[in-house]
């Protein structure tokens, strides 16, 4: 007959080998690559955040350990995929600009856990506080753009904007969640004929546009044109004012020359000058240079016929009485 004494011994040595069994299978974990584990003391986050690898804790109920995925999820507002199937959602996706005109406006965000302890702690849906933050940051700054941003190149712009608010109402929020990028996928009119009106509207825009580029463009090559005009106009002019410039330059040596000549030579260079002003005046004029002494008069040509086919004159004498 197994006495009490044995029962109690059975029973104390089994809830030993329980609670050895337990604090050996609790009292280490493991953390892949693609995650992030915390430490909860007494359901309290204790400690920092423990990277991958092999550590070691207090065993249960102690201590507990949370991991957390460090991947980037994606938030689709707006619509869900799902096996390749797109489900959209047009009541939360449809919106009012600033120019009051309605537009369906869905986006991507990219984010990560940061914190597990604020994540798993500081809000009850944190995935559906980041969801409110990305509707109500888009809502806002599509209400304070014109249409013509939001469906052509003011995306870009909207991306930004959208993009700071949510960062800064998740620091505010402080739910351990990180924003890393938005982006808008489509931006839409909410029906076939406005969408058809707005196109119309874009292929007129861009009909001017394109016109404007090619009178930009005629203008430019007009100045460019007249530049080079303008350039060739100054080069010449240039060119002449040097060559008058030595020109100048030139009469002026040769003018102290002459004056030279003529302070050697008053009398000499002066006849000089007189029949060299006669040559230029008179190019085809015969000129004679004649002495009358008495009854003779003597002549003698200073320059002779330049027709290659007339025979030169010799000197001649002429008889005659007095000064004719």
């Amino acid at each position: 007959m197994i006495s009490l004494k044995q029962i109690y011994t059975t029973i104390f040595l089994v809830l030993l080998a329980v609670v050895v069994g337990v604090t050996a299978l609790t009292s280490w974990y493991t953390v892949d690559e693609t995650e992030q584990a915390v430490i909860l003391t007494f359901g309290k986050v204790d400690g920092d955040i423990k990277p991958s690898g092999l550590h070691f804790k207090l065993p249960w109920p102690i201590q507990k350990v949370e991991k957390l995925s460090t991947q980037t999820f994606s938030l689709q507002f707006g619509y869900e995929e799902k096996d390749g199937v797109v489900v959209e959602f047009p009541d939360e996706t449809k919106m009012i600009t600033g120019d009051e005109n309605i537009v369906l406006a869905d986006m991507v965000v990219m984010w990560r856990i940061t914190d597990p302890g604020k994540f798993l702690f500081n809000s009850n849906d944190p995935r559906q506080v980041l969801y409110n933050a990305t509707s109500a940051s888009l809502r806002s700054i599509i209400g304070s753009s014109d249409i013509d941003d939001a469906l052509t190149d003011g995306k870009a712009e909207i991306e930004a904007e959208v993009f700071e608010l949510i960062v800064s109402l998740m620091e505010k929020y402080d739910i351990g969640v990180s924003v890393t990028a938005v982006k808008l996928q489509d931006v839409e009119l909410p029906n076939e004929e406005v969408r058809k009106a707005f196109t119309n509207v874009t292929d007129a825009r861009e009909t001017m546009e394109t016109r404007k580029n090619e009178a930009n463009r005629y203008r430019n090559q007009q100045i460019n044109e007249a530049q080079g005009e303008k350039d060739a106009i100054i080069s010449k002019a240039e060119g002449e004012k040097t060559a008058r410039i030595e020109k100048a330059r030139g009469d002026v040596a040769r003018f102290n020359a002459l004056y030279q000549e003529y302070v050697n030579a008053p009398e000499i260079t002066r006849e000089r000058l007189i029949l060299e002003t006669l040559e230029h005046v008179l190019p085809n004029a015969e000129i004679y240079i004649m002495n009358d002494e008495g009854n003779t008069m003597k002549y003698f040509p200073i320059r002779q016929s330049e027709s290659t086919n007339s025979t030169p004159v010799p000197p001649m004498n002429q008889e005659g009485s007095g000064n004719n």
